[in-house]
């Protein structure tokens, strides 16, 4: 179906369906990447910056001169992820108030943040199209899922020539990205943020409660130790391990896989959108968890714990012993647990902690860009205008500090090596939100990026790491670096996969079910359960998927 000839009935399917998170399209045969379409960007616009965006250095014909301004008020809505920080509003804070005094007053622009919840973003994006309410710019962080909106038909295709023209700075950084994976169908569809080699996602453990049960952090090199450790944990009446409820997002059964990897398997069991539900791999980590939780290893009641606040509301409390988030230097999560816990002290969980003996640590690697982007099917062209303006202007490196590190004087002050030094104790108007803002400034990065990497490597010491915890920023990169070369990504299809996009909702629905009545049961039904289940899911679709995604991979239709 149309995304326009459906909306009405889409929404109200959602109103009935809590557990939607998408509405199937008809588009088939399509292919992505590889083609610029035969459109070249302009390559004489280089020198232009926020001061004229919206203006090329050529003036050229055909687009619209809207550096001293648009005529009349255009009105901009950008998407942000709400994420829940506690005291902080998303959509009216320090700056969003400053970026449209900054930029959107200059050019006659009203900027209005649209909140996108990060654990339910499909959904609210889904419902947000169906009401005809959706913002300028359609994101995502995977490609199969920016392919399953561009199968709805809510996004618009692009002109190279139009972007380079009014974002000539983020087309010089990011053209040859987005004509390299941009292209579905022989169509511009998409464009990206750049994403440096760089990651500052953690799992924090108290390191005092492993020193307790005569243990070491560095001593948890399998998961058969780190069981091990979990239950002495017990025995001590210290505490379990921490857990949440697994969904949206598949990536738990890499620890489990045999290495190295074979492409083909990997192409198509890797998916952020559905899970591996019927390998060996996914037996093995649901047996592991069956075995925790009957155990008394792990939070009896992960299942509730369905959101970053209440994972970490858990560790806080001192009732779990570890927490998985993105580290960040204006996090509360130490000073939270120090309240409760005054000796506690903390650990990055090694790599191989969750890792049967004899496998390696495999994880994910990130393809090189950040967001995925496209301009919602119902934006004007003077709002289409106004995105690339506004990705012109967060790109130049002044806009971007302030996003990044706020004001001087107040938030940071400046080293001598041109470094901002941050003030901690800081909570004034300008605060930072816990991520450093990164919600806003991440449509053009993923991180920042200083001059040299010697300089940027310590910025990022200083944006990741609270004064006091530099040791394990330190612990964070050392572990990336040592397991790099067990990082893979995702295949990347080059056609929509649309057995997927019908199925995904009710697969992700079903996997819940499904994995918890596994888990939760007797470990002596294990078995059964797990057979009948796989039975049940492939019988859902999953089966589909596999057979879809095995003609692409027969065909050569991945990388």
């Amino acid at each position: 179906m149309k995304r326009r000839k459906m909306a009405a009935m889409c929404m109200a399917w959602m109103l009935i369906i809590s557990l939607l998170a998408g509405c199937t399209g008809n588009n088939s045969g399509n292919s992505a990447g590889g083609s610029d379409n035969g459109q070249k960007p302009s390559t004489n616009n280089t020198g232009n910056t926020g001061e004229n965006a919206g203006k090329t250095g050529e003036n050229k014909e055909g687009y619209p001169d809207y550096s001293q301004g648009f005529k009349e008020t255009v009105n901009l809505d950008i998407p942000v992820y709400e994420r829940a920080f506690e005291g902080w509003n998303v959509t009216d804070n320090y700056y969003t108030r400053w970026i449209q005094k900054e930029f959107g007053d200059k050019y006659n622009i009203k900027v209005k943040f649209i909140p996108i919840t990060r654990n339910n973003e499909v959904t609210d994006y889904e419902q947000l199209l169906a009401a005809h309410k959706a913002p300028e710019i359609i994101f995502h962080y995977d490609m199969p899922q920016a392919l399953a909106y561009y199968g709805e038909d809510v996004m618009q295709p692009l002109d190279w020539e139009e972007i380079a023209n009014y974002a000539p700075t983020y087309w010089k950084n990011m053209g040859e990205t987005n004509q390299k994976y941009g292209v579905v169908d022989g169509k511009n569809m998409f464009v990206f943020a750049a994403r440096p080699d760089t990651d500052n996602f953690v799992t924090l453990i108290r390191k005092d409660w492993v020193e307790k049960v005569g243990m070491k952090v560095e001593d948890l090199s399998s998961l058969e130790k780190y069981n091990d450790m979990l239950k002495k944990w017990k025995e001590a009446g210290l505490g379990v391990n921490g857990g949440s409820l697994t969904r949206n997002n598949y990536t738990y059964s890499y620890g489990f896989r045999d290495w190295p990897v074979d492409p083909a398997y990997r192409a198509l069991y890797s998916d952020l959108a559905v899970a591996d539900f019927t390998t060996k791999d996914t037996e093995k980590w649901l047996r592991n968890l069956n075995f925790q939780y009957h155990n008394g290893l792990i939070d009896k009641e992960f299942y509730l714990r369905d959101d970053d606040n209440k994972v970490k509301s858990e560790f806080v409390a001192g009732r779990t012993g570890t927490y998985p988030f993105y580290l960040a230097s204006n996090t509360d999560v130490f000073e939270a647990t120090l309240k409760n816990n005054p000796d506690a002290e903390f650990a990055v969980v090694p790599p191989g902690a969750g890792v049967p003996e004899g496998n390696v640590p495999q994880t994910r690697a990130y393809w090189p860009f950040g967001f995925i982007m496209g301009i919602n099917y119902e934006s004007t062209d003077e709002e289409r205008a106004a995105v690339w303006m506004y990705l012109e202007w967060m790109s130049q490196p002044e806009n971007l500090f302030v996003l990044q590190n706020g004001v001087e004087g107040e938030n940071y002050t400046m080293d001598s090596e041109g470094l901002p030094l941050k003030n901690q104790d800081f909570k004034g108007e300008s605060v930072l939100s816990q991520n450093n803002n990164k919600d806003y400034w991440a449509l053009v990065t993923e991180t920042p990026v200083f001059a040299t990497p010697e300089l940027t490597h310590k910025a990022n010491m200083r944006n990741w790491a609270p004064a006091g915890y530099e040791q394990l920023a330190e612990d964070m990169i050392k572990y990336r670096n040592d397991t790099a070369e067990y990082r893979t990504p995702d295949a990347l299809f080059s056609v929509v996969l649309e057995n997927l996009n019908e199925y995904k909702a009710d697969l992700n629905a079903l996997f819940q079910e499904l994995y918890l009545d596994i888990v939760l049961a007797p470990e002596a039904e294990f078995d059964s359960k797990y057979e009948a289940a796989k039975k049940k899911f492939l019988d859902a679709g999953y089966q589909e998927i596999l057979d879809e995604k095995q003609k692409a991979i027969d065909a050569g239709q991945f990388r």
